[in-house]
């Protein structure tokens, strides 16, 4: 019964606010102001009974109407609460939209904090349904950080983005997101997470076959990184040298790789394994007891006729050979 009557209020509240928009011979100009305040409230009494496309109707026409009496603080409110209601509608085609929408509102009046913290609320609510979305919307959010020199939230925003970049396997960009997130850790001082993020850029080398770069960042970022660290990532990349499978196996189940965020752990799972030098196969040994060879049933015949065709050549080599000493006999005259 209360239900009935929270939702009779909500649409109360639409008819006065469709009023105040209205014009007359006496009224020139529609009253903005009230209307939202109306649409504010049955947006409200719609929430609470779950009437959720009610509501979300009333929060949109709100922001209009706090758009048009410039009231931008409140505009981006109501559009806020518009991503909450698309939520639990399980409707995320907008999200990103309204959030970008609601962003600039903020910044417009001034609240960037605000503003950032809205984008990343967007993007966590979109991983699952868009991850393309999410890191636009993280992206976004680090670079309005930056505006306002919060370096440290600007990383932490960068640090989501690479996350989400390693997922979509755009590892070129999540190499340099991880380095964008490096530099500006070193702005602050913070260098406790940098040899952690060394070890992921390593393996995303890894994960493009390019181990020249992999030894490379090893070499640029390896002094910032613990000893374990350390340890893993030199048997890794002698074990990828030298091309031994199962070297790289026994460092990729280092402790510290396995308890990774999920994405850099299935990043290293899902690594090339090398498979190492061929050998040729030795040669076939003699089978005992094994079949005799083939013969030919014709091998008799044919073994005769070879004999008389020897015998026959034999003979008349010597015939040669007797005419020969004979023209040697009388080769010099009767005397």
């Amino acid at each position: 019964m209360d239900n009935n009557k929270k939702f009779d209020e909500g649409i109360e509240n639409v008819r006065n606010a469709e009023k105040n928009l209205k014009t007359s011979f006496l009224k020139w100009k529609p009253d903005y102001e009230t209307a939202a305040e109306d649409y504010s409230k049955a947006a409200i009494c719609f929430k609470s009974v779950k009437s959720y496309s009610q509501c979300r109707d009333a929060f949109i026409k709100a922001a209009n109407c706090y758009k048009q009496t410039k009231s931008l603080f409140q505009a981006a409110k109501c559009l806020e609460q518009v991503i909450f209601i698309s939520k639990e509608m399980n409707d995320f085609k907008e999200i990103a939209v309204l959030a970008e929408e609601a962003c600039s509102l903020y910044q417009h009046h001034g609240s960037a904090d605000t503003a950032a913290l809205l984008l990343e609320k967007a993007g966590n609510i979109l991983l699952d349904s868009s991850s393309v979305d999410a890191l636009r919307l993280f992206q976004h959010a680090a670079d309005v950080a930056l505006m306002q020199d919060n370096i440290k939230q600007a990383a932490d925003f960068i640090s989501k983005s690479a996350r989400i970049l390693v997922k979509l396997q755009h590892y070129d960009e999540a190499v340099f997101a991880l380095r964008r997130e490096i530099g500006l850790l070193q702005q602050i001082d913070n260098i406790a997470p940098i040899g952690r993020l060394a070890v992921i850029i390593v393996l995303l080398h890894l994960a493009r076959r390019d181990y020249v770069a992999a030894e490379k960042a090893f070499k640029e970022w390896g002094n910032y990184c613990e000893q374990t660290e350390v340890q893993t990532l030199e048997s890794l990349l002698q074990a990828y040298d030298e091309e031994d499978g199962e070297g790289v196996k026994a460092a990729l189940e280092s402790p510290f790789i396995k308890h990774m965020d999920v994405e850099y752990s299935r990043l290293a799972r899902d690594l090339p394994i090398p498979k190492g030098i061929t050998t040729i196969p030795p040669p076939a040994s003699i089978r005992h007891n094994a079949a005799p060879s083939y013969i030919s049933p014709n091998a008799n015949n044919i073994l005769s006729n070879d004999q008389e065709i020897d015998e026959n050549l034999v003979s008349n080599n010597k015939n040669v050979e007797k005419k020969n000493d004979t023209d040697d006999e009388y080769e010099g005259g009767l005397c």
